[in-house]
């Protein structure tokens, strides 16, 4: 059975790029650990294939899978979402360009962007995105060439109006870039809603396991894609065999998965709004968080991504980060266990002392699959730790 577009979005995850072996029916597509492809005679490649670097069955797969849960035409997985976007921004800007991002965007990416890419000459503003007018006024026509945001944005859980941006973008003759990790395509569509390039890093919930570190580039139009694709070639950052084939194995489990991940997101955010330790609770599925009404209107669910921040300030954030035990203190998110993170040490550190920097008040959790009972057990039995 191959994938059609009309299905829906589990039967396109599991069928998409998976076509069964031809040769023996082998449900599960062998995964091609070659790096090279043997040619009749010389330029007579079998399937397109020759090195590596170049092009590989079991990347190919994922790519396909990625490109139709993200309802775009053209995927690029590359060997870490810092790569992935190093990638997109090297394929389509050159010196002198200019990209607005938000203001919580993640440490790793405005790091890329303003110390690795800022030396090659490409500036940046970061704004408060869900502030049109003022994202409006950080755009220069013919001079930024991105509009680059995180919605729900990490870790301040933010939302932003995708079609709006979009058109703010559009209008001053650039494109937008959305960041989907913490959504998911299964949650969120940023290409239907019209932006023009979506990357994740697949470590986290597209992966799904915590056991392999990933990213990729989706776009609908051919002419970037054939950009980004030249880069992907040229530059060689490509996700290995056996990471794309984890990869692929974990996005056929992702719907269900997200469904779980949401159900546990908004029963510890309903817990945690009614701890009297508590300063604020940020998720958008709460009907008190400002971006409820547009989280409702772009996405289907509303995720595992849950920020608290703490009355007792940052000696309380981090008794409690030190605390837990089904929560574990870790970096990343996405995985089926619960992970927990504090991130003005941790993920966001790199953006300390900078306008970027995060409350040090703040926890970062993201709900697993477990037992929610479990979870805000571990959490209450934590909280008795504050001072």
């Amino acid at each position: 059975m191959t994938a059609s577009e009309n299905q829906g979005f589990n039967t396109r995850a599991v069928h998409a790029g998976q076509a069964f072996e031809p040769r023996t029916g082998a449900v599960v597509p062998p995964l091609h650990f070659s790096s090279t492809f043997a040619q009749d005679g010389i330029g007579g490649l079998r399937s397109g294939y020759e090195y590596g670097r170049g092009g590989n069955p079991t990347r190919d797969s994922l790519q396909e899978q990625l490109a139709a849960l993200e309802l775009g035409t053209h995927a690029y997985s590359f060997s870490s979402g810092l790569a992935a976007e190093d990638a997109l921004i090297r394929a389509l800007t050159r010196p002198g360009d200019h990209i607005v991002l938000g203001n919580d965007a993640y440490g790793g990416t405005y790091r890329l962007i303003s110390r690795v890419l800022g030396e090659w000459g490409i500036g940046n503003t970061p704004v408060d995105m869900a502030n049109l007018d003022t994202v409006r006024q950080s755009v220069t026509a013919n001079k930024t060439r991105f509009v680059w945001v995180e919605t729900p944005s990490n870790p301040l859980m933010k939302i932003t109006d995708i079609a709006a941006l979009a058109g703010i973008a559009h209008d001053a003759g650039a494109l937008l870039v959305v960041d989907n990790t913490f959504a998911s395509p299964y949650l969120q569509n940023p290409l239907a809603l019209g932006a023009d390039v979506v990357v994740h890093s697949t470590t986290k919930y597209i992966g799904g396991h915590s056991d392999v570190v990933g990213g990729a580039v989706v776009v609908k139009d051919a002419e970037l894609a054939e950009k980004i694709g030249f880069v992907q070639f040229a530059v060689g950052a490509v996700s290995g065999p056996m990471d794309a084939f984890l990869t692929t194995r974990g996005l056929k489990t992702l719907g269900v998965r997200m469904d779980r991940h949401s159900e546990n997101g908004q029963a510890v955010a309903e817990w945690l709004l009614e701890r009297p330790e508590v300063e604020a609770v940020l998720y958008p599925g709460l009907p008190s968080h400002p971006g409820h009404e547009l989280a409702k209107s772009q996405m289907r669910k509303f995720g595992g991504m849950v920020s608290v921040q703490f009355k007792g300030g940052e000696a309380a954030a981090r008794k409690v980060a030190e605390s837990t035990s089904v929560f574990t203190l870790a970096e990343s998110l996405g995985g089926i266990e619960s992970l927990m993170n504090y991130p003005s040490e941790m993920t966001h550190a790199s953006v300390k002392g900078t306008e970027l920097a995060v409350p040090v008040n703040l926890l970062r959790l993201s709900c697993g699959i477990e037992d929610v009972e479990d979870l805000i057990a571990d959490l209450d039995q934590a909280f008795t730790s504050i001072p």
